[in-house]
């Protein structure tokens, strides 16, 4: 048992927030969690936690000195009757003009003072909500600075783009800047536009892994698709899960989801399949043309984000499932297929290892080439960046200031990614390489 004395609010001559109005009260709370465990830790916090603790630890004199744990009998204030044996220390409240911290103050306090950038502080976020391997090790690459720090590369290029074009602007008649400076300009925008536009053509790798993938599971009625999800908590009797009337809006919000979603389960009934392997691809078209969204959505029989299940395939003869499986081996048009028994789980491990690989492949290795895009907002920005840079070759030969203000919007997108947007270092360059005055 620990207990943390606090003088009231009108005792401490500090300005005291309106939440904490309630610290004039003695609280208590069990601080080790619930359930059961070896060591039950209480806590005992405000201005009579002094009182609870002479009358519980039977404490007559003064108070033993605070961080010191003494071995005491705990019992009823009332009563006196013995309730446990355990460890009591106290702790002096509050020091004078320090308060609680907000959230994520310590960590915003160490962005302002440079230490962190926005992306590290990003990933350090992530790194505290990781819930697998993968998520930890993309976090943590994050939080290192490798993403920062390809940020803020191109946002030093683009400031020395920048620097340029505004000292040809201001100062090419009277320091004679030669033209070859506005080429140098214009192969290195080029250049950083083709790194960017190849950062963004990513597939969704990181925000995938950050997120999840987002799977459907897709298929016709009794199919085994709720079997699929969660076995024990369907009902026995069939139909319980779909609405007895499916109206056209909902049945518009399913296959949008389909055509949003990173990986589709088509679930069918391998006991509809015709007996004859050779027609079995032809049903699966047919089938695939039914569930999936029309080919103009991206999305067909042959798409890599969709994933044949077989259900019920231990109610099908094991020739027919084996000359059926031989024959969809030999169609590259349909989807990879796994025979799968809910019911027994039969074929349910080859599932998951067809499963697992499929998700490798859209969230990709996060500690294999360059960082990953890892939030929305990054994307936004940078899309917004290479369109200010298209600014910049729009107006090249008619207007260079306006050209000039395509480089400063990207510039100011970068720096809105990290956190830093600042002019002084702009004007850094423009003295240091052109010794502009001397």
């Amino acid at each position: 048992i620990f207990f943390v004395h606090r003088a009231s609010p009108s005792a401490r001559g500090l300005c005291i927030p309106t939440r904490a109005v309630c610290d004039a009260e003695t609280i208590f709370a069990l601080s080790s969690g619930h359930g059961r465990c070896g060591v039950a830790v209480v806590r005992v916090s405000g201005p009579a936690s002094s009182m609870v603790l002479r009358n519980m630890a039977g404490l007559t004199q003064a108070l033993p000195p605070p961080r010191t744990a003494l071995l005491r009998r705990i019992t009823d204030p009332k009563s006196k009757e013995l309730l446990d044996r355990g460890l009591v220390l106290w702790f002096k409240g509050s020091l004078e003009g320090v308060r609680p911290a907000e959230a994520g103050e310590f960590t915003r306090r160490a962005f302002h003072a440079g230490k962190l950038g926005l992306t590290e502080v990003e990933g350090l976020g992530d790194l505290i909500h990781a819930e697998t391997e993968a998520q930890r090790r993309q976090a943590l690459r994050q939080m290192d600075g490798e993403l920062g720090r390809l940020y803020q590369d191109w946002s030093y290029r683009l400031k020395r783009c920048l620097a340029h074009v505004e000292a040809f602007i201001d100062f090419s008649e009277d320091e004679l800047i030669e033209d070859g400076v506005l080429n140098q300009v214009d192969s290195s925008v080029r250049q950083l536009e083709t790194e960017i536009e190849r950062h963004l053509k990513d597939e969704r790798r990181g925000e995938r892994l950050r997120t999840g993938v987002q799977v459907v599971i897709a298929g016709a009625t009794n199919a085994g698709k709720s079997s699929l999800l969660n076995t024990h908590r369907v009902p026995p009797s069939r139909g319980t899960t779909r609405r007895p009337l499916v109206e056209r809006e909902g049945v518009r919000r399913a296959r949008q989801r389909v055509e949003q979603a990173d990986l589709t389960l088509v679930v069918v009934d391998s006991t509809q399949l015709p007996p004859d392997p050779q027609l079995v691809a032809a049903f699966l078209q047919q089938h695939l043309s039914t569930v999936l969204p029309s080919p103009e959505a991206g999305m067909t029989a042959a798409s890599d984000k969709v994933l044949l299940v077989l259900n019920k395939s231990d109610l099908v003869p094991e020739e027919q499932r084996e000359r059926t499986e031989g024959e969809l081996r030999e169609r590259p048009g349909l989807p990879p297929a796994c025979f799968l028994s809910c019911s027994t789980s039969t074929g349910l491990e080859d599932f998951l290892t067809v499963l697992q690989s499929r998700v490798k492949t859209l969230c990709g290795d996060p500690l294999s080439g360059a960082p990953s895009l890892t939030q929305a907002r990054h994307r936004a920005h940078l899309q917004q960046s290479v369109q200010a840079l298209n600014q910049y070759h729009q107006y090249r030969d008619q207007d260079l200031a306006l050209a000039a203000e395509g480089v400063r919007l990207a510039l100011t997108h970068l720096g809105r990614i990290t956190g830093r947007v600042g002019a002084e270092e702009i004007l850094d360059i423009i003295f240091r390489d052109f010794c502009i005055g001397k």
